[in-house]
């Protein structure tokens, strides 16, 4: 019971990983016109989104794929959820 309430965790923690990820994405992306560089803008903010999802990640590697895996479907269910509900309009 406790291995499956982890993998819950997990799920839920790279959900919360993916909202972040792709809020710091947009929040990139909407303030690229009025950037000095938006270059540099761009590929730093891809640095610190990349770093943190890493970071993030890297505190569920417990030396097994389980929570890795469950932190990888929360991450892509948040992203069909935010396409689904922000998206297309």
């Amino acid at each position: 019971m406790s291995q499956i309430l982890f993998l819950l965790i997990a799920f839920g923690f790279g959900a919360a990983l993916g909202i972040g990820y792709f809020a710091w994405l947009w929040h990139t992306v909407k303030h690229l016109p009025e950037a000095r560089h938006p270059s540099l803008a761009l590929v730093g903010g891809f640095g610190a989104r990349i770093s943190v999802l890493l970071a993030g990640f890297a505190l569920l590697l417990n030396g097994r794929w389980e929570p890795i895996s469950a932190a990888l479907l929360g991450f892509i269910a948040a992203r069909e959820v935010l396409i689904r509900r922000l998206g297309r309009k």
